[in-house]
């Protein structure tokens, strides 16, 4: 029993390093890498859930190596990506580059084939860029993270505001959450330089208080919303069981 208990703990502990050491390793790799799956993603992602899956439960490895493999194994792919940064045929050979698969509305069978692509799949993935016949196509391009980029012909692409003269302001802004929960993103306002009397006044100025207020943001064309905790809604289309 005592040796059960002194294995748990051990493990718990392991579970609780391998965590920790993921999570900074993540940071240290950053965004791009977890938000894209390339070939040197695919290859990080084996390696570290491999590793990390031995330092949490295989007590036959000592936690010390295990933790030198981790972090030799991150190493190792922080100076890849930086490398990747300064050269791009090294880019080239750890993530791969991005494939025509059409063009001028020809499908490119070759290319397809090189990348082991039947059109079956080609086809899915232009329904999943909302295209559903191919003739609508002009170009399409596998990027290197497996996914289809397209450009549709001229008479099927969308028409934007700019096309039919419609004016539109030339500024957006970025949108500033302020209240979240309840909870006064103080954080938001410094940087901002707003105030919490400036706050106060536009509450007054709808009647609300503040504590009436869930979520409050100044959205994109500099106006705020407001989302309140009574939404006094009295048929709800659809509740979560």
């Amino acid at each position: 029993m005592l040796d059960f208990l002194t294995q748990s703990i051990d493990i718990i502990f392991r579970c609780f390093l391998a965590f920790i050491l993921l999570i900074s390793i993540a940071h240290l790799l950053g965004k791009q890498t977890i938000s894209q799956m390339t070939y040197h993603d695919f290859i990080a992602t084996i390696v570290l859930g491999a590793v990390a899956g031995n330092l949490t439960f295989n007590t036959s490895f000592s936690t010390k190596y295990i933790i030198v493999a981790l972090v030799t194994f991150s190493g190792i792919l922080y100076l890849s990506t930086f490398i990747s940064l300064k050269n791009r045929n090294i880019r080239a050979l750890l993530s791969g580059e991005p494939t025509v698969v059409i063009q001028d509305g020809k499908i490119l069978e070759q290319n397809l084939k090189k990348l082991k692509f039947t059109m079956d799949s080609l086809n899915q993935a232009l329904r999943e860029k909302d295209v559903f016949d191919i003739d609508e196509v002009e170009y399409a391009i596998m990027e290197t993270d497996g996914h289809i980029s397209v450009l549709k012909k001229l008479p099927y692409r969308n028409t934007v505001k700019k096309d039919i003269g419609i004016f539109t302001p030339n500024q957006a802004f970025f949108p500033i959450e302020l209240i979240m929960d309840g909870q006064i993103i103080e954080k938001n306002f410094t940087q901002n330089l707003l105030t919490m009397e400036w706050l106060n006044t536009e509450l007054a100025n709808r009647g609300l208080k503040l504590e009436e207020v869930s979520y409050c943001v100044r959205g994109t064309n500099n106006q705020l919303y407001f989302d309140l905790y009574n939404d006094k809604i009295h048929s709800l289309v659809d509740i979560e069981t």
